[in-house]
């Protein structure tokens, strides 16, 4: 039999929700950058705690106790407290996002169960890891992750009655990262994956929001559009790797800064390189990579790659901007252009100045905006279906 599954003010509320919770982790992801590039990743040594402590250390007898309790990391108030800050603001995103994940589940009895499952899992891995039981911590925070994937291919709605709930398992997988990005001391395909799996939390979730907004087209005609879109959104995500990847291995300045880093680097047009070394993933545990550990011909050959993504995908993304506009989404074409100039502006601002932290965390930030109006357009060319209307029918 059939019966309305969700009200008009259970929809209304995950509208609110996604928007709310999208908002944050846009605030999130520029946190997050400006405490990388401050170079306060380490600031705090142990996890989640900060020298063992909720917050950080304030008192003189607690920083004495610090220091003696890490002698290798001193402690730094200007730095600490960012790393901090940002962990607690962290937690506080993976909580609104329990709150998404419940209540787009919880018609569905397993779904339900698996996310508070999820939950339980999530807190109980942290507090094996603090007892130093990695191995039980690790497996209880995959299950943290398997579980809300399921719930997700459980559900029979679509969309983004899916997508509220699958990015419960990305917001643990991240705070995972998060971990191993201090007890890897930096390692930068974790620093790399910390950046991306910021960046996928708020592209669910922006998406998510979009398509409870009611974001979408009458029918599907859009449908070749639409998959140029999503060619797009590939570029760009694979665009923001090779930006996280550079800014991991401390390539940014790689070509120098000021006359003769741009578009040359160094001087020269074909200047020395080492893509060998620069693209090697893997180097083994128990390295510090705070300061970066290549030289650089390696670090050259990360900056001469991410430069060479930004002139594809800029040529991809405004051929993409015409194709938009003259299938009638000119102000979604508008957008597009107007966010990729002030994302290429940015980042040749970051070489001419020397990589000024307003301007290397505003580069992200306009990342994510980038990819947004992408987003956008993806749901307007997808049609009105799940969410767009507030009852919905499904199966018992």
């Amino acid at each position: 039999m059939f019966s309305v599954a969700m009200s008009p003010r259970v929809v209304k509320a995950l509208r609110v929700l996604t928007l709310l919770a999208a908002l944050f982790a846009f605030g999130l992801v520029m946190f997050g950058a400006f405490v990388r590039l401050s170079n306060a990743g380490l600031s705090c040594p142990d996890w989640p705690t900060c020298y063992g402590k909720a917050t950080w250390p304030e008192h003189a007898h607690d920083i004495a106790a610090a220091n003696l309790a890490y002698p290798d990391r001193p402690f730094e108030t200007d730095k600490a407290w960012r790393e901090q800050v940002h962990r607690v603001l962290a937690g506080t995103l993976g909580m609104l996002v329990l709150v998404i994940a419940l209540i787009a589940s919880w018609r569905k009895a397993s779904a339900r169960y698996a996310v508070i499952a999820a939950a339980i899992f999530a807190v109980a891995g942290v507090v094996f890891y603090q007892r130093h039981d990695f191995a039980l911590s690790s497996l209880l925070s995959a299950l943290a992750m398997a579980l809300p994937i399921t719930a997700a291919l459980a559900l029979k709605r679509t969309g983004a009655w899916k997508v509220s709930v699958l990015v419960l398992a990305v917001i643990i997988f991240q705070a995972m990262l998060g971990m191993w990005t201090v007890t890897l001391l930096l390692k930068p395909v974790v620093v790399m994956g910390h950046l991306l799996g910021g960046i996928t939390t708020f592209a669910l979730l922006a998406y998510a929001a979009l398509r409870f907004a009611g974001v979408g087209a009458f029918d599907n005609h859009l449908a070749g559009l639409r998959r140029l879109v999503v060619i797009g959104i590939v570029l760009l995500f694979c665009q923001i790797a090779l930006g996280g990847w550079t800014s991991a291995n401390y390539a940014a300045l790689a070509c120098g800064y000021g006359a003769g880093a741009f578009p040359q680097c160094g001087g020269q047009w074909m200047p020395a390189t080492d893509f060998h070394q620069g693209f090697v993933l893997w180097r083994g545990v128990g390295v510090n990579y705070e300061g970066g550990v290549l030289d650089m011909a390696a670090r050259t050959a990360i900056q001469m790659t991410h430069r060479f993504g930004a002139l594809v995908v800029f040529c991809y993304l405004a051929w993409l901007s015409f194709k938009t506009a003259r299938r009638g989404l000119r102000l979604f074409a508008i957008a597009i252009v107007l966010a990729l100039i002030c994302q290429v502006l940015l980042g040749i601002s970051n070489v001419m100045f020397g990589l000024p932290l307003p301007v290397a965390t505003a580069h992200n930030g306009m990342a994510a905006l980038l990819l947004f109006t992408l987003l956008a357009t993806l749901a307007r060319t997808q049609p009105r279906s799940d969410a767009s209307s507030t009852l919905i029918l499904e199966r018992r």
